[in-house]
């Protein structure tokens, strides 16, 4: 079999898709394709299932990317040992986070990192779901405590504390009235956001012992998360309340777009950590990034 056929393969498998994986390799669309025809040839084994919209791996595909996983992975510590002889690390460092870290945490941290290691090439893969951050190819992930799993090294990055939010325009609240209790958001318009799970987030609010969480209705529902900035822009016309990341929220409050409800309300909750697993080789660029956190945190 021909490596870079291997290669290719894995890279379509993982990205999901041609384009997708001709983006993330630097290898046209057409000549990954070549190379997954040539090596199914080969094999004399459809492995991946195309269509229009989407590509996946058949069950002999998924297979064979199990096997090839770890196999890469290995290959890829022994190029990187190399990077003890350079005067600052090089490759690639590939990071799986949900929306909100991707939005709210890594500008800032990424931007001062870049501009310190700029033989670093940063890949983000902002999502709403989770995933096994090794399966997909990934260096490490972000995640809050409640989803860290148990064998992971957990280092935290960004806000040691952070809160939701609640809002609306100056519009909304001047014709429907300004909610004081977070009960009364049940009779009020809420903008809501769904994970491409199908589950939906519940509004949390606490003052003192008291605590209330809400699933409220609402005449928006914006799918997947992903797309929250549309929510903030019905927010911002009018359309009703949202509630969400602080931080999303704050440039609205300080422009007037936006206006701060239920403030006594907010639940403070622990930060994100980046996390990675503890039993495998560190690459050099996850070693630096996770280097430069812990000293941006000190």
């Amino acid at each position: 079999m021909e490596f870079n056929d291997l290669a290719a393969f894995a890279s379509v498998a993982r990205a999901g898709g041609f384009r997708d994986a001709a983006r993330a390799s630097g290898v046209s669309a057409s000549s990954l394709s070549t190379a997954v025809r040539r090596l199914e040839a080969k094999l004399g084994l459809r492995l991946l299932n195309r269509t229009t919209r989407s590509v996946a791996p058949t069950e002999a595909g998924r297979r064979l990317l199990e096997r090839l996983t770890p196999l890469f992975g290995e290959m890829e510590a022994a190029l990187d040992v190399l990077n003890v002889f350079r005067e600052k690390p090089s490759g690639t460092l590939r990071l799986n986070v949900p929306i909100s870290a991707a939005w709210v945490i890594l500008p800032e941290i990424v931007a001062a990192f870049t501009q310190a290691y700029p033989d670093i090439r940063v890949e983000v893969i902002a999502e709403d779901g989770f995933v096994d951050v090794l399966s997909i190819g990934c260096d490490a992930g972000i995640r809050y405590d409640e989803r860290l799993e148990q064998d992971m090294i957990a280092v935290p990055i960004g806000p040691r504390v952070q809160q939701f939010a609640t809002a609306a325009a100056p519009s909304y609240l001047e014709t429907h009235g300004k909610p004081e209790h977070p009960r009364e958001l049940l009779s009020h318009a809420c903008l809501r956001a769904q994970f491409s799970s199908g589950a939906m987030a519940m509004w949390h609010f606490q003052q003192g012992d008291e605590v209330y969480r809400l699933d409220p209705p609402g005449p928006l529902l914006v799918k997947p998360v992903a797309a929250l900035a549309t929510v903030i822009g019905v927010a911002i016309h009018g359309g009703g309340i949202v509630h969400l990341f602080e931080e999303m929220l704050q440039p609205h409050f300080e422009s007037g777009a936006l206006v701060p409800i239920l403030e006594s309300w907010r639940q403070p909750f622990a930060g994100p950590f980046l996390y990675y697993p503890g039993h495998r080789h560190v690459p050099a660029p996850l070693r630096a990034f996770v280097d430069f956190v812990k000293q941006r945190d000190a």
